[in-house]
């Protein structure tokens, strides 16, 4: 998605290099094509309208009509509001006063949640910190085994005192566990502070939709452990509906 809506922007931005002046037409047809790349990319029709907005504020202001190279002073706005619209600044994770941080991992199945909770550890490990992954996901087949080789490949110690539900060697479901995830979760931390572990990252099941069942564990987990953070991890393909599955 990112490298379409690159393309686009380069070759829309591109017909304005070379140009000593700019007209008012030339930032409308300019911010009519930046309208379109962004729809296409499923961009929030709310969102490409306020972007839009600003840029031609922007664009038809003093800050170009008075540049030496108006065309490059647009590029600089639009790339500006770019940053800006992503986010502007980075937010830092926040990490409790007392340790250990604990950060819940939220989303729906199949996002990635498992792989990100290795990724964030040995990130974090790189940082400096001691974190523990701890194993909730009880309800996905194989889900706490494959956090286990995740903690391994990453180089930091699981807590998984339940198994979950299994599968064989012909990924099969070798039944369903009986185990409590909230159970876990809370031992999960007595441990990381026996061991001294800093940081605590909780993975939770997967949620096919909302599944209610689900959700309501997600909660209880929450509830039990007061997370310091809560991350929700999403597919880049999700497009617009990341709002209403947030939420």
């Amino acid at each position: 998605m990112f490298e379409s809506l690159s393309d686009r922007l380069q070759t829309t931005l591109k017909n304005l290099r070379g140009k000593g002046k700019l007209t008012e037409a030339d930032i409308n047809a300019t911010a009519r094509e930046i309208r379109l790349a962004l729809l296409e990319a499923d961009v929030s029709l709310t969102v490409v309208r306020g972007f839009i907005k600003r840029i031609k504020e922007r664009a038809v202001g003093a800050e170009v009509s008075e540049a030496l190279n108006p065309a490059q002073q647009v590029i600089k706005i639009v790339n500006e509001e770019l940053v800006s619209i992503l986010g502007g600044e980075t937010r830092r994770l926040q990490f409790a006063k007392n340790p250990p941080t604990v950060i819940m991992l939220a989303g729906l199945q199949g996002a990635g949640k498992t792989t990100l909770a290795g990724k964030l550890a040995k990130h974090l490990a790189g940082q400096g910190h001691t974190p523990m992954l701890v194993a909730c996901d009880l309800q996905r087949p194989g889900a706490v085994q494959q956090l286990e080789i995740v903690g391994e490949r990453a180089g930091v110690p699981t807590f998984a005192p339940d198994s979950g539900t299994s599968v064989d060697a012909h990924d099969h479901e070798m039944g369903t566990s009986t185990g409590d995830p909230v159970q876990v979760a809370q031992a999960g931390i007595e441990e990381a502070k026996r061991a001294q572990h800093d940081v605590v990252i909780i993975d939770t099941a997967g949620r096919l939709g909302i599944d209610e069942t689900l959700m309501t564990q997600a909660r209880n987990i929450r509830d039990a452990v007061n997370p310091d953070e809560v991350l929700f991890v999403i597919d880049s393909m999700i497009g617009q509906d990341a709002v209403s599955t947030a939420e």
